[in-house]
Order: C-alpha cells, then structure tokens, then sequence
C-alpha cells in the first residue's frame, strides 16, 4: 500500500488507471462473494483517496463513486456500511478543482431509503438506518457550500432527505414513550438513528439561506399531514422547536409565514389538525421572539383572526362548507372552542414579541374588527339573535386582551388614542356582562404598569394600605395630558358601568381595581378630586335608585364606594379624611353590614329585601369631605359640584359637551366681550396705585370669577329644562337683533358728512355715497 501511495502521489496521470483497475477487481470480488478481497479494495481505495489531492483527482473519484454505488446496491449490511463510511471519509475532503458533471441523485435516493431499512434483524436496521443518516449528511456537507455542485435544495432532494430524518426522529418518539425508564439511557443508546438524524436536520437547516428555506420546510408540513402528526401535537412542537433553533434568525419569520400559510391551506380540515398548526405556531414566536412575525406583521395577525372568524361560522352552522360532499363532516364544538382559545393564545405570544409602537398598532387593528353598534342600533345590542356576532365579539376581545398583557407603555395618549379608546368604551356598555368584564380587563392591563394590579384583586376594606407594599410613582407629564383628554369618558364609563343590572362580584372587583389603578398610576389632585366626586354620586345613585336597581346591587354600589373612599383616604394622607371615613365605616360595620364588601360579597344572608332611607350616619358626607379637602389645598369648589354624567345614547359612544351648556358660554362670552360693552367703559389711567390695587384685590377677583363661572354651571346642570329653554332664547334673540343691525348698517352705507342726514333709522339717504368713502365695521373688514 505504501508502494502503491508512493507511485500514485510520483505519477498523478496513472491514477485514473489505477483506479478503474480497483473498481473492475472490487466488481469480481462483490460478484464472487469474496468479502475479504472487496475490503482490501475498499481500503486502498480509501487511503489513495485520502493521500492524493492533486488536480486528475477527478477521474479517480469517479472510479470510486462507481465502487461506493455497487457497495450501497448489495442486500449485504456489512457491504452497505462499509459503503457508506467510505462514502463519508469522501464527504470530509475538500477538493482543490471543483466537478461540473458529478451526480449524488443516486446516493440521495439510496440514503434515504437505507434510513427507511425494515430489516429482519434489529440490530442490523438499526446500523442501516445510521449509516443512510450519516450518508445524507455527508450529501449535504459536500454539496451544499459548492455552488458548481449539484443543487441540493431542489425540491426533488429535499423530498427524499427530510422526510428520512423525520421518520426517525419519529421511531424514537414511539420507542420513548414505550420505555418505562426514557432518563436510563446508556452510551450506546444516545449514539442511536434518532439523535444522528436530529443533528443531521440541524446541520441542514443551519446552513440554509433565504431562497432555500422553503424548500426545506414544505416536506416538514408535507410529513406532518401524511402522517397525522398535527394531533397529538408533540411531535410537531419538537420538530419545529428543532427548526427555528436551528436556522438563522434573520430567516425565522419565513418559517413562520410557511406554517401561516399552511394554516390557510388546512382552513377546512378538522379543527384537531388546525389547532395543532396553531399551537406549534404559538411556541414557534416564542422561541423566535426577534423577528418571528417579520415586515408582514398585520398580515399574520389579519390571517389568524380570519382563521378565527372561520372557527365560529363552522361552530354556528354545524359544517365547513355550503357544498354537499363536505357538509356531512360532523363538527364537534368543543374541538372548535379548543382551537378558537389556541388563535387567542397564539396572538397573545405574537404580540409578546413585538416592541411598543407596532404592539399598539395590533391593537387598533383588532379593535377596528370588532363589530360594535352604530349610534341607533346601541339599544338593539345583546339581543337574543345576534349569537354571531356576539361570539365574534367575544374573541376578538378575548384576543385584544391576550395582546395587551404585559405591555408596558410608557405613553398612554400614544397608546391609547381616541380611535381605540371610544369603540373600547362604547363596547363596555353592552347588556352582555361577560363583554363588559373582558372591556374592564384590558383597560386594567393598559393602565397597570407597576404590577399593583394584583392587589386590587377584591373589593375589600385594607386597613393599612401599608401591607399592599403598592408601587407608586409622580404622574409623568404625558399621563397628565392622557387624563385631560380622556377622563370624563373613563369616569363616565365608569359611573354606567356600576349602574349594570346583571353585574356580579367580579364586576365589582374589576371596576374597583380600575379605581384604585387610575388613582395609584394616573392621579394628580384634580382626578383624585374627580374620582371622589364619581364615587358620591355613585352614593347618591344607589340611595335615590331612580333606576329601580336590585337590592344587592344597590348595596354592591355602597361596598365598592367605601372600599374606593378608604382607600383613597390612605393614598392622599389626610389624618381627617381618614378619620371621617373610618368613621363612617364602624357605624356600617356595627349597624348595616350589607353596606360594605364583607356583608355584600361574603355574608349575603345580611343583605335586606328592600332599602330603606339611610341614616346619615351610614353615608359619607360630601360638604364634610368638601371641608376637610380644601384645608389641604384640594378644589372644594370642584368637589361642591355634583358629578352628573350624560345618559343619552349618542354621548355613550362619543363624548361631548351638553348643546345648552355651550351655547349659554358662548352668549356669556359675547354679553361680557360685545364692543358696546367696550366702547362704553373709558380708558383708565395705568398709575402705581392702579396696579398696587389690582395686585391686592387680584385674588377676590378671581374668586368671584370662579363662583360665577360655578353658578352658570350649575344653573345649566339643575335648572328646569323650560327655564333654560326660556334664558338661552332671550341671549339668542339678543345675538340676533345685534346681528341684524350689523348686516342693516353693512347694506346701508352710512350717511355722508355732506350729504343730507336720515330722519330715521333705515330710512334711504339723498344722495349717495362712494363705497371708498363709506365706514365699515371692523367686524366686517377682512
């Protein structure tokens, strides 16, 4: 053999010859059965292979591609082994020349059903199948760097080579899950046709590029179909787990995309294989939380809501398609429940992947799919018929709340602009409690972003706040600017919100931890102010009960009012808002139990069958927190004004102004700023004594200002509608005669200082004027 090498590597041109010599005795000795003999050939075949990587190389590997061939023919396992390791010593060499005319289509077809061997004897399958793995590995590593070799990542290939690793990744799952002791693996067993084929499957895909992974995972999808691996779904997770682990991360969101639009192609199929599809997608966006959903974001978010849309007309009509050969599918609702939570769960780890700004964007785009009332249908809402919908609804929300769940915004106007806030809230006034509670839900996740939610989770009397350990941080300037914005719609939200007939203990739990999260996380002392003004007149509400409300929910409304107002007690420090309150408590505690959360929510047998007029012992008192809040600093004047929300059914959808509020500021406006008004009042000499006295009685001006400024307000808040009715047409008619002299004197040029002047007013002048000459209103001059 030394010789031999020797006279190889001196006369590179003779190993062509050589070679052919080889492979014609290897042929006679294989033929004959001379096993001996065809090893010694193997062997020098081997090592000349080895030694020699000079440029005529070519020939001699051709001799000996020709030999491994006739080896991987034979119905001989030694002969197929020792085939394929010769094969694999071939695989690690890297020729100096590439081969433009070398075909592995052979080898690749051979490998693959080596790695399928159904040998008699297990031992032996076992080693055919190892070797058919570790040969499509050495395919791979031989041709997929060279792009002059043959294109591995044909779907011709990729057909056969997958598919092969697959199948024994999948025997292992069998035989482990017939083994009473998986952990017990010896040394020999972890070097078994399962973990080869795993690494194998890694190492392919690892070095996949962008053009080629599709290729690469359509037989993956192909296989799970073929085999009805979706369901159970084990396999298909682990298989997948292996996938996004192993291919670059820049590339995992076309994996993603290739099983998406495998869900589409499947939309049909039995909800068990859909929600297999769904559930890999989920943990597949878990593992590859950078880029899994890729520029195509809405897309994968439009493609699962649509699949969820789907699963609820099925579940409503009983089959996948108006066709009759399909229609006698029968499907099961449970199934289609299982995979409608599945979609939920995987927007929710979709979303969990995103960063903020195309988070909030999601969100938009799931609220702008959520079929909400119109103005005039906002009555017809919940009515018995409208199943689908309401199912839709149900997701949808579902959904919107699995995607909100740990967003944490630093900027709740950004977040939450009026275009999701107003269809969120409108959807919060529906009859349907369970809607209504998902509403509560994902207001409170938007809202909470120090983690105090959890300790709101009842509505409950704490005595120290203390215990809560809450996190609180100063409101930040954006926040502040949200709460102008949007708080008389968040409290006016939540005044109807307490007023719901078929609320139950969970509503009021919810709604408290709204309360006590707007306070902890959004509150300056305005809202604090505006908060405890919602709260009484939610007092208030439940005592007049002009809407006929249960017993219990009325006692409902005065559990969660003291729970909020010992609350909030604590949160602003006031030694005497927390001694009235806590006052107000012991008398409940002592006299009227059932008007508090432990009588209400615990002890119900103490709750009366009809309410009775209250003592005002039993009641918090508005004038005395009034008094106990302004000797601290808070607007009393705001708290003396009774909190009085819109009830029509166009301000439950979109917020505004009362019409007769408006228009009597605008005639106040106009009576104080009218330049009659002006031109009557001299011009006043500015002197040190004018702004010594402006200075001093700046601050009893201002109070006046305000006191009547409060007057108007409340005039247009109780006065009779016919009184106002009356004032509003007097300031109108006033408006209006002003305004027709003004548009009489615009008409009729005024009268000349030549010219002859009127007898009376309106009356048409002698002679008339040049327009340039004529005197305008400064109203009318542009």
């Amino acid at each position: 053999m030394e010789k031999l090498t020797f006279y190889a590597l001196s006369a590179p041109e003779k190993l062509d010859r050589i070679g052919a010599y080889l492979a014609e005795r290897l042929s006679r000795d294989v033929a004959r059965h001379r096993y001996g003999y065809v090893c010694i050939a193997m062997e020098a075949l081997d090592q000349l292979l080895m030694a020699c990587h000079c440029q005529s190389i070519n020939l001699f590997v051709e001799s000996f591609l020709k030999m491994v061939a006739k080896l991987l023919e034979s119905d001989k396992a030694a002969l197929q082994i020792l085939g394929t390791n010769s094969f694999i010593k071939f695989a690690n060499i890297e020729e100096d020349t590439p081969s433009y005319h070398r075909s592995y289509d052979f080898f690749v077809s051979r490998f693959s059903e080596m790695c399928h061997s159904g040998h008699d004897d297990v031992t032996d399958r076992t080693k055919i199948r190892m070797a058919g793995i570790k040969g499509l590995q050495g395919v791979v590593r031989k041709t997929v760097n060279d792009e002059l070799q043959a294109n591995i990542w044909e779907p011709q290939h990729m057909d056969k080579i997958v598919p092969s690793l697959l199948f024994n990744l999948q025997q292992a799952e069998e035989a482990e899950s017939r083994s009473p002791s998986p952990l017990q693996a010896t040394e020999k067993e972890k070097e078994s046709p399962a973990a080869v084929a795993e690494g194998c499957l890694r190492e392919l895909l690892g070095r996949a590029v962008y053009g080629n992974i599709k290729n690469a995972i359509k037989p993956v999808l192909m296989h799970l179909d073929n085999h009805s691996l979706w369901e159970p779904k084990q396999f298909a997770v682990r298989c997948f787990k292996i996938i996004m682990y192993s291919v670059q991360s820049q590339h995992s969101h076309l994996v993603i995309q290739q099983l998406v639009g495998h869900l589409d192609a499947n939309s049909k199929s039995i909800a068990k294989v859909r929600t297999g599809i769904v559930e890999v997608l989920s943990e597949s966006a878990v593992i590859a939380a950078g880029g899994s959903v890729g520029p195509t974001v809405l897309e994968v978010f439009n493609t699962l809501l649509r699949h969820l849309r789907l699963s609820i007309d099925y579940e409503l009509t009983g089959k996948y398609d108006s066709a009759s050969n399909i229609s006698n599918q029968i499907i099961k609702e449970h199934e289609e429940r299982v995979f409608q939570e599945a979609v939920i769960k995987t927007i929710g780890a979709f979303a969990n992947t995103l960063p903020a700004y195309q988070r909030s964007e999601v969100m938009l785009f799931i609220m702008g799919k959520v079929p909400l009332p119109t103005v005039h249908q906002a009555l017809d809402v919940g009515k018995p018929g409208d199943n689908g919908n309401r199912m839709i609804q149900l997701m949808l929300l579902k959904s919107l709340l699995q995607v909100t769940i740990g967003f944490q915004s630093s900027n709740l106007l950004a977040t939450l602009p009026t275009s999701f806030l107003e269809p969120l809230l409108s959807a919060s006034l529906m009859e349907d409690a369970e809607l209504r509670l998902l509403v509560i839900e994902i207001l409170l996740s938007l809202i909470d972003r120090q983690g105090n939610r959890q300790k709101f989770s009842h509505v409950s009397i704490v005595p120290d706040i203390s215990v809560l350990m809450l996190t609180v941080e100063k409101c930040s300037r954006q926040d502040t600017l949200f709460m102008k914005k949007h708080s008389q719609t968040l409290y006016r939200y939540i005044y109807m919100s307490c007023k719901q007939e078929n609320n139950s203990r969970i509503h009021y739990d919810a709604l408290y931890a709204m309360l006590a999260l707007i306070s902890v996380e959004l509150a300056n002392e305005e809202v604090v102010v505006d908060l405890i003004r919602v709260v009484l007149a939610l007092q208030e509400l439940s005592l007049t009960n002009e809407d006929n409300l249960p017993v219990w929910t009325c006692c409902a409304i005065h559990a969660l009012s003291s729970a909020y107002l010992n609350l909030i007690s604590q949160l602003t420090s006031l030694p005497a808002f927390c001694q009235h309150i806590q006052q107000v408590i012991e008398v409940r505690r002592k006299e009227a139990l059932y008007l508090l959360p432990e009588g209400v929510f615990q002890a119900e047998s103490s709750i009366p069958k009809s309410m009775d007029k209250l003592e005002k012992e039993l009641l918090f008192l508005q004038s005395k927190i009034s008094e106990v809040l302004a000797g601290s600093g808070y607007s009393s004047e705001r708290l003396g004004v009774p909190y009085i929300p819109q009830f029509t059914e166009e301000d439950r959808l979109s917020k505004r102004k009362s019409i007769g509020e408006t228009i009597s500021l605008q005639v106040e406006v106009e009576s104080r700023n009218s330049p009659e008004k002006e031109e009557k009042m001299p011009a006043e000499e500015i002197t040190f004594e004018t702004l010594k006295k402006a200075i001093v009685d700046g601050g009893a001006m201002e109070e006046q200002e305000r006191e009547r400024r409060r007057q108007v307000v409340e005039k247009f808040q109780k006065a009779p509608f016919e009184e106002i009715a009356a004032h509003c047409g007097a300031r109108a008619t006033i408006l209006q005669n002003k305004l027709n002299q003004i548009f009489e004197i615009t008409i009729r040029p005024p009268p000349s200082p030549s010219g002859t002047i009127t007898a009376a007013y309106g009356q048409t002048q002698s002679r008339s004027v040049p327009v340039y000459e004529m005197k305008f209103p400064d109203l009318c001059v542009y």
